[in-house]
């Protein structure tokens, strides 16, 4: 079935695992992760993708079961929190993939070919990602936890999905792995024609380069505020602020917006965001602005450009704990800017993906820095993350986006 084996002949070891009294308290709470410094008492022979069998300190029962990882901080992560007793094989593993699929199923209704069928630690895979483009389910590594599991995961997302092919992609650490035999954009079952993938979101076409693209191929965590920013834009200017490959400016387009100005840094992905607008038929104007957002709205401003949309939507910008406070005069900055660029009766629409600054903080920023321009707003929504990427721990939820509406 698959085009070469992936499977470990060796089979995992269970390991015995004692935890200090927080990292037990954290299992119990349904935290998925435990870290190195938890740890009281474990087998001296533990190795990378063996099961860690958590138990209590006082009652000696199971109180959780995971996936230990020698090369990371966060030592074991929880598949299974254990008030409940499992078998940790291909049937747990199956049950897993058909709860997250039905919890997509709505998604499958709405014109729409592209979710994420697996988020991680949120649906019980930590380290794992699997997105579906079409008849392509892509899955990302970032831990070897999974390697005597991997084969039958697979299977079973392929089977559940109704995909033809699978890709692997890896996260950089497992890229310069020693241990790791995969490869990064690896066809391991089916074929694939293109390393573009055609799919589609709410009856509007994209692209997703499954091989070289970033992440998977594409970011389908906003697919519901790129609809709703699309219905927001018909006979109107808009403003796409790093648009990447054109994801709300082609919702913008094909929605009937008058002019649509993406600015991205990169060129190369300016050229996606094109070729993905000619996926679809619009009659408005494509500008396209290659450059630091930063700078190019500046200019815009000293320009007297304003538009009756404005969407920003910057990458992370406090990957580390150190990098909050300079994330959080980002965002000032940007809504600044977002406010200065915004028409009379426009729509300015932030958004965060930094796990780092919490929802709260990122919409205070932007209250206390709006109200700081003198301008009449109303906050309309504030929305987090569409169906497909649940949250079930706090480290889970990253995405956040507000609607302001100016009054004048």
């Amino acid at each position: 079935m698959f085009n070469r084996k992936l499977s470990h002949n060796s089979k995992p070891k269970n390991l015995a695992v004692k935890l200090s009294a927080k990292g037990e308290q954290s299992v119990v709470k349904g935290h998925p992760w435990v870290f190195s410094n938890s740890i009281v008492k474990i087998n001296e022979d533990a190795e990378t993708g063996d099961l860690a069998i958590i138990f209590s300190k006082n009652k000696n029962k199971v109180i959780g079961i995971g996936l230990y990882d020698a090369n990371s901080p966060i030592r074991i992560k929880i598949i299974h929190n254990a008030q409940i007793k499992a078998n940790i094989n291909d049937e747990f593993f199956r049950t897993k993939i058909i709860n997250a699929y039905q919890l997509r199923a709505p998604l499958l209704k709405t014109e729409t070919n592209s979710y994420r069928l697996i988020f991680g630690e949120n649906d019980g895979f930590p380290g794992l990602i699997a997105d579906v483009y079409d008849k392509v389910l892509v899955v990302k590594l970032y831990s070897e936890i999974w390697k005597h599991y991997l084969e039958s995961i697979l299977i079973n997302l392929k089977e559940v999905s109704n995909t033809d092919t699978i890709v692997i992609r890896l996260s950089r650490n497992l890229i310069n792995s020693a241990t790791c035999d995969l490869n990064d954009g690896e066809v391991v079952l089916g074929e694939l024609e293109n390393d573009t993938i055609v799919f589609v979101e709410h009856g509007i076409k994209f692209s997703a380069n499954v091989i070289h693209g970033h992440k998977t191929g594409y970011f389908l965590d906003h697919r519901e505020n790129r609809r709703r920013v699309g219905a927001l834009s018909f006979n109107k200017k808009v403003l796409d602020v790093f648009s990447y490959a054109g994801g709300f400016s082609v919702h913008a387009l094909a929605n009937g917006a008058s002019e649509v100005t993406s600015v991205d840094i990169s060129k190369q992905a300016l050229n996606i965001a094109r070729e993905n607008g000619k996926l679809n038929s619009y009659s408005g104007k494509h500008k396209t602005l290659a450059g630091d957002a930063f700078k190019i709205m500046k200019t815009l401003i000293e320009e007297q450009k304003v538009f009756d949309v404005v969407v920003i939507d910057p990458p992370s910008f406090a990957k580390q704990k150190s990098e909050i406070e300079l994330a959080k005069k980002k965002y000032q900055q940007l809504a600044t800017l977002g406010a200065q660029l915004t028409a009379p009766k426009g729509m300015l629409v932030l958004a965060s993906c930094s796990s780092r600054i919490t929802a709260q903080a990122f919409y205070d920023i932007n209250k206390h820095t709006l109200k700081k321009s003198n301008r009449q707003f109303s906050l309309i929504d504030k929305v987090l993350h569409d169906l497909d990427h649940p949250i079930t721990f706090p480290e889970g939820a990253y995405l956040k986006c507000g609607y302001y509406q100016f009054e004048d």
